[in-house]
């Protein structure tokens, strides 16, 4: 049971426990968790929790060079980083106002005056407390005036239901591959929570006139206090019809449902109900009266950008119905709340089929009805939906799949409508880094190619059974496209299979290989159009040959700068930096992402 009683928490992000001077002390956080897409992790003491979202998480960087600009320098030597979205959470805290303070150092980029290339590496993000963003585009070496640098950032928030939530958000700026993938996320090597009321000064000994200043203070804090909400009503109840003119703008309108239906639904949104974690909300499954098992998202909507999300999904889903698309059945609004109801599916998403550790074996003849279906799907986002879609975020993990393993694709948050007079869109750059097209990480340049690109890292996932990346192995398979152009070009494509597959038709299998590796060329004019790739596939037209490996693969000698610079900080005995994980592929480690 937790006990209600704290008014302060301070945490030494990614490090072991700090005690101060004046004994503040900061709590370990050096819990290391796998590489999977998500980790929670609840402190031993249970002040605090921390959850982390995005590839190659959890990791913590370390550096033993000295921090300047603090008398702290113990709290800068070690940072947790997140390649997306990294919360901490106060739990068990006293009701009333709080002052929040966040220390950064950024320790993974070299001093620009090294005029090298680990030197031009980016970190922006933005900071919310209790859901509202204080910070935005938030850059800690620009803030601290270089790297190596301490900069400290304090808030005041309110603490209203007992806990407090601090939310770095990477919001698609600064750079990615820097100086390797994943480090362009958030970062943080410190922080503390303290009320504010045990740092307010005692009040004055003096009786005289005591009765008169209190009088006015009271006048003076009822006037304010009614001023306050009357603003707060004004500012609510615009946002609030915006949102309902946007709601009626939506046709055909889905289904409205109640928050306490939902809440029934989810057993009040117990944990043991909750199926993932994204950078916008939480999924639960529920069932509702009439017996129907349906998924529940609740979204993270307190900033402008999670309430664009939601009347964005809501606006795309209703637009389209497709057999190999996810029904929406509908959607709540209670004042600050906003939740998706969508179908729920039981063999939930292809990732977990194809990599997790669960017991659903996928034969050949599967595999291929996934491919397919999938590629029907987004052909039908691309040339027959009304308006056209760009999903964005094509990836394994947003493909569902339901009880005969048919494939649904879900997840339409960062779904993009363009008009077919258009050539393109320019946008900022959103999706999963291991399926973005090189055109679109590197110049936001958007078009339904780029769901053409993801849909053949898709396609190899599936031939395969393994991630786009594996660090576990040989440097030869680390990093799947490289692999299967290789096994391709010595005529080996049958090696690339996944060797629990004991039965499959090899014309099938090489038809999707070559299907998938014309996906994936670096220009989008050579890709095929997604109806194209469904023909090829079920043999309506022969699949085109592919002529060359893609540039970003022949052009990009990331290895060898990489063992260049691992090798450099090893034979060293200067301030170096490292990380607890292994460097991640090179193959979409694509030119710096600028805004």
């Amino acid at each position: 049971m937790l006990y209600i009683a704290d008014t302060n928490v301070s945490i030494k992000c990614g490090g072991p426990e700090v005690i101060m001077p004046d004994g503040m002390v900061y709590e370990a956080d050096n819990s290391i968790s796998s590489t999977a897409s998500t980790s929670f992790h609840e402190s031993r003491s249970e002040k605090w929790a921390v959850s982390n979202v995005g590839l190659y998480v959890d990791k913590i960087a370390n550096t033993t060079s000295q921090v300047n600009g603090t008398n702290t320098p113990e709290l800068f030597k070690t940072s947790r980083i997140s390649p997306g979205s990294l919360r901490y959470y106060g739990l068990g805290l006293q009701n009333g106002p709080y002052i929040v303070s966040l220390q950064f150092a950024e320790m993974l980029f070299k001093d620009p005056s090294t005029r090298t290339w680990e030197s031009t590496g980016r970190r922006v993000f933005d900071i919310y407390i209790q859901g509202i963003r204080l910070e935005r585009d938030f850059d800690i070496s620009k803030e601290a005036g270089g790297v190596q640098r301490a900069v400290v950032r304090k808030f005041h928030a309110t603490v209203s239901k007992n806990y407090l939530e601090i939310h770095l958000l990477w919001a698609g700026k600064g750079t990615c591959c820097i100086p390797f993938e994943g480090y362009y996320g958030p970062s943080i090597s410190a922080l503390s929570v303290v009320s504010a009321l045990e740092r307010m000064p005692p009040p004055p000994s003096e009786t005289s006139n005591t009765g008169f200043i209190a009088g006015i203070a009271v006048v003076a804090g009822i006037v304010c206090f009614i001023l306050v909400c009357a603003v707060f009503y004004i500012q609510r109840r615009g946002s609030n019809v915006n949102e309902e003119i946007e709601l009626l703008e939506i046709g055909p309108r889905p289904n409205t449902f109640s928050y306490a239906e939902l809440r029934t639904a989810t057993g009040n949104f117990n944990p043991t109900n909750k199926l993932g974690e994204g950078g916008f909300g939480v999924v639960f499954k529920g069932t509702l009266l009439d017996g129907r098992a349906i998924a529940v998202k609740d979204l993270m909507v307190a900033s402008q950008q999670g309430k664009s999300q939601f009347i964005a999904e809501i606006a795309t889903i209703s637009a389209v119905q497709h057999r190999n698309l996810v029904k929406l059945h509908g959607f709540c609004i209670k004042e600050n709340k906003r939740l998706l109801v969508y179908e729920y599916l039981e063999n939930k998403s292809l990732d977990h089929a194809l990599f997790g550790k669960i017991d659903l074996h996928l034969d050949w003849p599967t595999r291929y009805n996934i491919c397919l279906g999938t590629a029907r799907g987004l052909a039908y986002l691309h040339e027959e939906s009304r308006p056209r879609i760009v999903h964005r975020d094509v990836k394994a993990s947003n493909i569902l799949l339901d009880a005969e393993l048919c494939p649904k694709i879900s997840d339409f948050g960062l779904a993009k409508l363009y008009d077919d007079k258009k050539t393109h869109i320019s946008t900022r750059v959103a999706g999963t880094i291991g399926y973005l097209a090189p055109e679109y990480a590197m110049r936001g340049h958007l078009t339904e190619k780029a769901d053409v690109f993801g849909f053949g890292v898709v396609a190899l996932e599936i031939l395969s059974g393994r991630p786009n990346t594996d660090n576990s192995l040989d440097a030869k398979k680390m990093y799947l496209l490289e692999w299967a152009w290789t096994l391709h070009e010595n005529n080996q494509s049958m090696d690339l299979v996944d060797p629990t597959l004991t039965e499959f038709d090899e014309n099938e299998v090489n038809r999707v290989m070559r299907v998938a590796l014309l996906c994936t060329q670096g220009s989008p004019m050579l890709r095929p159009t997604m109806s194209r790739v469904v023909a090829m596939l079920v043999g309506d037209v022969e699949v085109s040959a592919v002529t060359s490996k893609p540039s970003y693969l022949t052009d990009w000698h990331y290895n060898d700068i990489t063992n260049s610079f691992l090798s450099k900080n090893t034979q060293t005995s200067t301030a170096s930096t490292s990380m607890t994980d292994q460097v991640p592929s090179p193959v979409l480690h694509i030119e710096p992402i600028l805004h």
